[in-house]
């Protein structure tokens, strides 16, 4: 059973350069727009707690999550795994997971859902299914 699809979640939006964020409902699927600048928002997944907006280092923290096409969800796919996701809140943790991508030739998006850099988790290693 899907955890999301019975409890009534929200979806969160941003617009990163106007640093807002935005509960929206599951149901109607339209182009969401930002009110200050009028671009699109960015889907960020069920589970998102936005920084202040005058936060600018956590902003950029997420800016980076989002930029490697991760979302905010605290289980991974449709909420049915037992293991709650990851994603690094400061600056300081993004660092040491571009040096973990960089020593260990991973890809980034990688090494930011760890919760320890330079350890595999079991979900890393899963192969798509031909």
């Amino acid at each position: 059973m899907c955890y999301h699809a019975f409890n009534g979640a929200f979806r969160h939006y941003v617009c990163i350069a106007c640093r807002l964020s935005f509960k929206g409902s599951t149901w109607p699927i339209r182009k969401r727009i930002c009110p200050g600048c009028r671009e699109q928002l960015v889907f960020v997944g069920y589970d998102f707690a936005a920084p202040r907006r005058r936060d600018t280092k956590a902003w950029s923290v997420v800016a980076t999550v989002l930029a490697e096409g991760l979302t905010y969800d605290h289980r991974p796919g449709c909420g049915c795994s037992p293991l709650p996701s990851f994603r690094p809140r400061t600056r300081a943790q993004v660092s040491v997971r571009r040096r973990a991508a960089e020593r260990l030739g991973l890809p980034l998006s990688v090494t930011l859902a760890r919760r320890d850099a330079f350890t595999a988790e079991s979900r890393d290693e899963q192969q798509p299914s031909p």
